[in-house]
Parts: structure tokens; C-alpha cells; sequence
């Protein structure tokens, strides 16, 4: 919420009760971004006189990167006429706020596997590309989510992990869970585990090719 306060150009407060105050913001290309009606606090007393808020909801700002904003802000009056106020005493009407990324972050892209390399011969099987299991951020009861997009796969997709700090050929995988796919899925399909983990990895027992689309991981 921002509150502003009408002042004239001796710098007393103005009575807003008569207004409708508008509040617009746009980005760095001049694109309207934010536009709302401001709230009325002014209430005739002398704390209040002139005052008046606009909420920002995270919604306004949830696709906005971090950046600096210009900002006007004019009044609509009962015949609907606008009037122009100024941020600087020098009739400057262009104001700048901040969107700061860093304070209420969002949630970070999930990690994307989609490459698998056969393995097997006599018994053939698939792993997937290795993906960083974060232990740095997680505590013992650490939840993983990975999301499985298949089309017509028949088999199952094994979970592994290790504690290996680096993963090379002699890498020691364990299971850790098991989907089975019957080819009917149509939705993607969850999967939930726990554990402290370096690395992990996804073992299929079809050849993943055009049946496994990706699978989106979320430590």
C-alpha cells in the first residue's frame, strides 16, 4: 500500500474529498502496467487532510521484472474532469518507484530433464541426464516433486539418487521410487519423495523416445 499526501504549492494540504485520485504506472517501454483508484483517508482533521492511499496487489506486479517505474498521479473530479498534480515543485509530473525483485521473490523455475541414453543391451534400460538435488538447501526431511509428461509410455520410471559429490561412470545409484505406466495417462503424471541427495536421475525400462516428453523436478 502507498499512501500520498495532496499538498499546494505552499505546501499545505489540500482537502481530497472532492476527488477521485488516480494512480497509473508504467514500465521502462511506456506501457500501462498498473492503474488503480486511490483511497480517501481525508477525514477534515489536520493529520489527514490531503491523504490518501493506492494498494498494489502482488498480482500487478507478479509478471513485472525488477526495474524502475514512472508513475503519475491526477485527480478526477465530480464532473469528471482530470487534474494534473506534480511530484517536484518545478511542475515536474513524472514520478519514479522501484520494483524490487528480491524482496518477495518467486518461486524458481523447476529443472528440466529430457535426455535419456540406452544402457542395457541384453536387458535394455534408459537413464536420464543428472540433475542437482540441492542438499545445500534442504534439511533432513528434504521434499522432492517431479511431474512426469508421458504420451502412450508403456514401463516403468525408477527415481535414483547418490551422495556423490560428482557423478562420473562409477557413480552408485539407488532407488529411491517407482511409477508404472500403462500408456492410458493423459495428465501428467506427480511424483513425492524425501531425502538429502547430491544428484538425481531417472531410469525407464522403454525406449523413452517420443513417450517421455520431460520431467519437471522441484527440490
Amino acid at each position: 500500500m502507498l499512501e500520498f499526501r495532496l499538498l499546494n504549492a505552499d505546501q499545505k494540504p489540500l482537502d481530497t474529498t472532492l476527488y477521485t485520485p488516480k494512480f497509473v504506472a508504467f514500465d521502462e517501454n511506456q506501457s500501462l502496467i498498473v492503474e488503480h483508484d486511490g483511497v480517501v483517508l481525508d477525514d477534515g482533521s489536520t493529520n489527514r487532510r490531503g491523504l490518501f492511499t493506492v494498494t498494489i496487489t502482488e498480482n500487478d506486479l507478479l509478471n513485472i521484472k525488477q526495474q524502475y517505474l514512472s508513475y503519475n498521479i491526477y485527480l478526477v473530479d465530480s464532473n469528471n474532469d482530470r487534474i494534473l498534480t506534480y511530484s517536484h515543485s518545478n511542475f515536474n509530473n513524472d514520478a519514479t518507484i522501484f520494483v524490487n525483485g528480491n524482496t518477495f521473490p518467486g518461486p524458481r523455475n523447476s529443472l528440466n530433464v529430457s535426455q535419456f541414453t540406452q544402457v542395457g543391451i541384453t536387458d535394455e534400460y534408459w537413464t536420464s541426464e543428472t540433475v542437482t538435488a540441492e542438499p545445500g538447501i534442504n534439511g533432513n526431511e528434504a521434499l522432492h516433486t517431479a511431474v512426469v509428461y508421458t504420451a502412450n509410455y508403456i514401463g516403468d520410471l525408477t527415481v535414483q539418487a547418490t551422495l556423490d559429490d560428482q557423478v562420473s561412470d562409477g557413480t552408485s545409484w539407488a532407488d529411491i521410487e517407482t511409477l508404472t505406466f500403462d500408456g492410458s495417462e493423459i495428465e501428467p503424471t506427480p511424483i513425492n519423495f524425501n531425502g538429502v541427495f547430491s544428484h538425481l536421475r531417472f531410469e525407464v525400462s522403454s525406449d523413452p523416445a517420443d513417450t517421455i516428453t520431460k520431467i519437471l523436478v522441484r527440490n
